[in-house]
């Protein structure tokens, strides 16, 4: 089976002085705006790392949902965040890292158990797959 989607950018300008808008395949975006400052400077606007830190925490979440009800367990809550880290590297950028913060309420999960399953969701959710960098993960059982 091969599923695709789609998310599209359109760019106006130079780098600094451009204009960009994001959008997706689903609606979720459209037409919503990124450029220079947004991605560097911390004005209001997406940019890609953002989006891929949020696609990168949606994937992870849902991985380790699959791999819970493999092991008899449901989440009661799982809040997952992805820090993505953008560097300058070599005179260019590069994404250097992604931290995954994850907090979940598992009945019946003890520690051992719950951190063998969050790394494997890590090591096995298709976005942690797509990326060639550092992945780490920092998963605490709460309750």
């Amino acid at each position: 089976m091969k599923i695709i989607r789609t998310g599209s950018a359109v760019w106006s300008g130079g780098l600094k002085d451009g204009r960009g808008a994001l959008s997706t395949q689903s609606g979720a975006l459209k037409d919503y705006p990124y450029g220079f400052a947004s991605r560097f400077e911390g004005v209001p606007g997406s940019n890609p790392e953002e989006l891929l830190g949020a696609a990168h925490a949606g994937c992870f979440t849902m991985a380790l949902s699959l791999i819970l009800g493999e092991a008899g367990l449901a989440a009661e809550r799982m809040e997952t965040t992805a820090r993505v880290a953008l560097e300058q590297v070599d005179g260019g950028f590069a994404i250097t890292s992604v931290q995954l913060t994850l907090r979940a309420r598992i009945p019946g999960a003890d520690e051992a158990q719950f951190r063998e399953l969050a790394d494997k969701a890590k090591a096995n959710c298709p976005v942690s797959k797509l990326f060639n960098t550092e992945i780490t993960l920092d998963a605490a059982l709460e309750g």
